[in-house]
């Protein structure tokens, strides 16, 4: 009686999503602009005003999308997939040199640094989370009292807070670091240019440039 052979694999688990809220809400409203304006100019502007606008709407729309709504970042137990503006970057875990948060989120392979659109780097936020923390109350020349720090055997120190896209940092670094021996982790980047947003920003941009020159 033979024996069933068992996977050698792991399992992989869901994609872990990172993208901004921000700059989704901002790309819903803007296209929500964008088709006010244009569409406006489409019904009641006379001549080839209608046509400029449609020109309009075909290159800004991708653009907006590919800058706001498109960027991500997927993780799992194998890779990361880094969807940027215009390109689609699949980086086996294996391939990573190292993930790091300076005045942007960037992943390092092979070489080379990719940058990671949909996790940005607030300096501002990152001063005030490794601000010191005062008191509740603040003393003369702007000096707090601290408050009493617990005492004793139980006592453990406060965790400081920490920016949100160096907590995201930390995290595809502690899956790279367990991800980077596995078998379905090996192998090369894969780099994909986002056609879908050039192609009909490029068509949009043309026709804009024919009818404005064509008067």
């Amino acid at each position: 009686m033979s024996s069933q052979q068992q996977p050698t694999d792991e399992p992989v688990y869901a994609d872990r999503t990172y993208r901004s809220s921000m700059a989704v809400v901002t790309g819903v409203l803007l296209l929500a602009l964008t088709a006010w304006l244009c569409g406006d100019a489409v019904v009641r502007g006379s001549g080839s005003t209608p046509w400029i606008a449609l020109a309009v709407a075909l290159c800004a729309a991708p653009l907006i999308v590919a800058f706001t709504l498109r960027p991500a970042v997927f993780a799992n137990d194998d890779r990361l997939r880094v969807r940027n503006p215009f390109r689609l970057i699949e980086l086996p875990w294996g391939a990573v040199d190292a993930v790091r948060a300076r005045y942007s989120a960037e992943v390092l392979a092979g070489g080379k640094t990719y940058q990671l659109w949909s996790v940005p780097v607030s300096l501002r936020e990152r001063k005030k989370a490794t601000r010191p923390q005062g008191g509740r109350f603040g003393g003369l020349m702007g000096r707090g009292t601290a408050a009493p720090v617990a005492q004793g055997p139980s006592a453990k120190p406060a965790a400081r807070p920490r920016a949100a896209a160096d907590q995201v940092v930390d995290e595809l670094r502690d899956l790279a670091e367990r991800g980077a021996a596995r078998p379905g982790a090996q192998g090369g980047v894969h780099v994909r240019w986002a056609y879908e947003v050039v192609v009909p920003t490029v068509a949009g941009l043309v026709l804009l440039v024919v009818l404005l020159a064509a008067g």
